[in-house]
């Protein structure tokens, strides 16, 4: 059971969420909050495996919400939620620790897909406007290239390979059968890969990948 926390300042898109995730039978609602304070508290006092978070909030907004919540003793996995597919706040959730965003009229099959992706370990990145607003935020940022292509160098020939389909969204399901790998073997790679880059969940090495200009 994937135990589940919304938080989001409007109590209509809350009912809305908890409804969809309480209709899965692998996934519990076991708090609400209206603001990321209040998430903080709520994160603290129960056992939270996924937050999904709202971006812009009274009292303390989504990005700094989430930079607290990955920094508890027992962090919860963040899926960061915002209105605007073009929101550089966005990248700024994700760079804070967050493993994925949504758009608030996603799919409700694949706002479930999600919870059970981040839960799992996967980052979600496949929505069209998250690739536009990463691709979008390091066209801006260039001189960011070098140090990231350094980083890379770091890596061996086989984890470049597994960091690049990493960056495309693929699981560790995925990638083990693209590379003819056992999953615990890729599971391994990509260990050592978070490892080398300094970084600390799968949505930092992709975006790291993409400042190197591994991915298109």
């Amino acid at each position: 059971m994937i135990r589940t926390m919304i938080v989001d300042d409007d109590a209509l898109v809350r009912l809305g969420l908890a409804d969809l995730l309480d209709g899965d039978p692998g996934i519990e609602v076991v708090a609400q909050a209206p603001d990321g304070l209040k998430a903080i508290e709520l994160a603290t006092a129960h056992r939270i495996d996924v937050a999904l978070v709202d971006v812009r909030m009274p009292r303390m907004d989504g990005i700094t919400a989430t930079a607290r919540l990955r920094a508890l003793p027992h962090p919860p996995k963040v899926i960061t939620l915002t209105t605007f597919d073009l929101d550089e706040y966005v990248y700024n959730a994700l760079a804070a620790g967050a493993d994925g965003f949504l758009l608030k009229d996603t799919d409700p099959a694949e706002i479930l897909r999600a919870v059970h992706l981040v839960a799992a370990g996967s980052a979600m990145l496949h929505p069209t406007a998250a690739r536009r607003l990463i691709d979008r935020y390091h066209a801006a940022n260039q001189p960011e290239a070098t140090a990231a292509k350094a980083r890379l160098d770091r890596l061996t020939p086989r984890e470049r390979d597994v960091l690049a389909l990493l960056a495309h969204g693929d699981t560790n399901a995925d990638i083990a059968t693209r590379l003819a790998m056992r999953e615990s073997t890729v599971k391994a790679h990509v260990s050592r890969v978070l490892t080398a880059l300094e970084v600390t969940n799968r949505v930092q090495a992709a975006l790291l990948a993409r400042d190197a200009g591994l991915t298109a």
